[in-house]
This record gives C-alpha cells, sequence and structure tokens, in this order.
C-alpha cells in the first residue's frame, strides 16, 4: 500500500537540509548523547592505565553514534506515522511543526528517511557487533524495533501510555549501561545506578511534553501515559523524575568511589526553572521552554558527571 499524499504534495519542493534537521528535533538529541558520555566515563579505568584510563576512542564513538541515529530515526518514524493517522493537526497543534503533519515533506519522503537513519544506525553498530560481541546484535535490532512501533504498526504502544518505559529503558539503562559493556565487557553496579539517574532526565523530557499535547492527545485518543495521569499528577511524576538524579547523584560518587562525580549537582540550579515552571502550572506554549530547560538541565549534569567519573576512574 503506498503512502497517502499530503495536501499539494505536487507542488512542493523538495525539502531542504533545514527541513530535516528540524524532524531530527535536536532538543531531543542531549537524551541520545547524554548516557553515552556517562556510560563510557563510568568504565574508565585507574590512572596507570593511560591518559585515556583504559578507554577505546573508536568504541565510545560508534556508541555515540548508535544512540544519536536510534534518536532521530525514532523522531522521523514519530513524524511519519502521527502524519499518517492525522494525529498531528497542524491546527490544533500545540508545539513544532511536524513534517508531514504541516505538509514540510511528504509521507513518503519521511519514512525514506527513517529507513536511511536506521540503516545509518546499523553502520555504526557493526563494528561493535563484529569486534567487541557478535550478540549485541540483538539490542540493535530491538532499539530500532521498539523506535518504529512507539508509533508505527497497527497497536504502538507510545499510544498506551508505554513511551516513557521505552525511554526509560533504551535511553537510560540500555544505552548507559551498554556504553559501558562496550568498553570493558563488564557492568559494574555504578554504571546501573547511574543508568537510573540519566533516564529519569530523558523520560522527564517525554513526560513534559505529553504534558503539553494533553489536549490534543484526548481528542486524537493517544492514550499516552499524561493523558491516563491526568494534568496534576503528570506534573507530579515530572517533578520527581528531576528530583531523583539529584538523590542517585550522591550514591554514584560516595558509593562509588569517584567524589568528583558529585560535580553533577551543579545541575539542581539549572533545574529549578522548568521545575517551578511546571508546578506553577504552564500550559500549551508556556511549556515549551520547559523542553529546552530539561536537555539542557539533562545534557549539563550528566557532562559534569561524566567528567567526575572519568578524572575519578
Amino acid at each position: 500500500m503506498s503512502d497517502p499524499p499530503t495536501p499539494r504534495a505536487a507542488d512542493r519542493p523538495s525539502p531542504d537540509w533545514r527541513t530535516w534537521v528540524l524532524g531530527a528535533r535536536p532538543r531531543t538529541l542531549p537524551a541520545a548523547v547524554a548516557p553515552v558520555l556517562v556510560g563510557t566515563a563510568a568504565a574508565a579505568g585507574p590512572s596507570s592505565e593511560g591518559a585515556l584510563r583504559g578507554l577505546t576512542v573508536w568504541v565510545a564513538l560508534c556508541a555515540l553514534g548508535v544512540a544519536v541515529l536510534v534518536q532521530v530515526a525514532t523522531n522521523y518514524a514519530n513524524d511519519y506515522s502521527d502524519g499518517v493517522r492525522g494525529t498531528d493537526d497542524p491546527g490544533e497543534r500545540v508545539g513544532p511543526p511536524r513534517l508531514v503533519g504541516n505538509g514540510l515533506a511528504t509521507a513518503g519522503q519521511v519514512k525514506r528517511a527513517v529507513v536511511v537513519a536506521f540503516a545509518l544506525t546499523a553502520l555504526c553498530g557493526l563494528p561493535l557487533v563484529v569486534f567487541v560481541e557478535p550478540w549485541l546484535v540483538l539490542v540493535g535490532l530491538a532499539a530500532m524495533a521498539a523506535g518504529w512501533f512507539y508509533t508505527g504498526g497497527s497497536h504502538p504502544y507510545g499510544y498506551a501510555g508505554f513511551g516513557e518505559l521505552f525511554v526509560y529503558v533504551c535511553f537510560g539503562l540500555v544505552a548507559t549501561v551498554g556504553s559501558t559493556y562496550v568498553q570493558i565487557e563488564r557492568v559494574p553496579w555504578i554504571s546501573v545506578v547511574a543508568g537510573v539517574a540519566v533516564g529519569s532526565f530523558a523520560t522527564a523530557l517525554l513526560v513534559v511534553n505529553n504534558l503539553r499535547d494533553i489536549p490534543g492527545d484526548t481528542r486524537a485518543n493517544k492514550r499516552t501515559l499524561a493523558v491516563r495521569l491526568g494534568d496534576q499528577r503528570t506534573r507530579v511524576l515530572y517533578v520527581a523524575l528531576m528530583v531523583l538524579p539529584f538523590v542517585l547523584i550522591p550514591v554514584v560518587a560516595g558509593a562509588g568511589g569517584r567524589p568528583l562525580a558529585a560535580l553533577g549537582l551543579v545541575g539542581v540550579v539549572l533545574a529549578r526553572r522548568p521545575v517551578i515552571t511546571v508546578l506553577a502550572g504552564a500550559v500549551g506554549p508556556g511549556l515549551i521552554p520547559v523542553l529546552a530547560d530539561t536537555g539542557r538541565v539533562q545534557l549539563v549534569t550528566c557532562v559534569l558527571v561524566a567528567v567526575g567519573l572519568f578524572v575519578g576512574g
């Protein structure tokens, strides 16, 4: 079955690079970068192992490429699936424009972008499969399937309220622990705890996005977790997810024997604004800055934690 055409598709020029950057949703990419930084730093060995403390650069770059490209592919897949379902109605949408929903690209063009992004994901992951562990191919296939079926297929789990679980697992635990494993081929407990913290930030991004979209998702029968919980309980969940990492950082720093990881607590200062905005009851466009602020908190906090883990490794 061919993809349904968007309005006046034949009259529209091919999308340029700016359109594809918009569709990749750059503000969501810290959720892909942060776990790789933290997981790689958690694998750092004692200073006697050299300037890089036993880390392999090409392995880290491959892990980073896989994480970022899975995120981009998932974003394109979400744009495509929501667009063909009609749930990205430009007349009702509060957030940034979508490629298919706003007629910036045809459904077919976006679907091809999904395929390209997943192919590049596989290309980045191939060296890890060949030179680290062959069974990592199963992890990669599972991540790509999860990215597609988030809003794709006949029964998308993102429409049933399980999107947050996907983000927590894939962009928290799996990405962090996986980045540690491909470096040292074992999983220290410090990487797991760090993965829980990183996953909380990544999930907070999705939670506040879905909080903003509750009215439109309700009309479209998109039963996200935010729709199921309702406005007030979703706000509480967001705050809990933003607080949890700062509870866990002292555990990583203290019990993990890497005190400099406590540098990540500086992120509390940046977390104040988005948390207060959400607790103050901001809705619709008022929540858009919270997305950027949440991504900033995640990236700054995780970079500082990663620096502390690396230096104190």
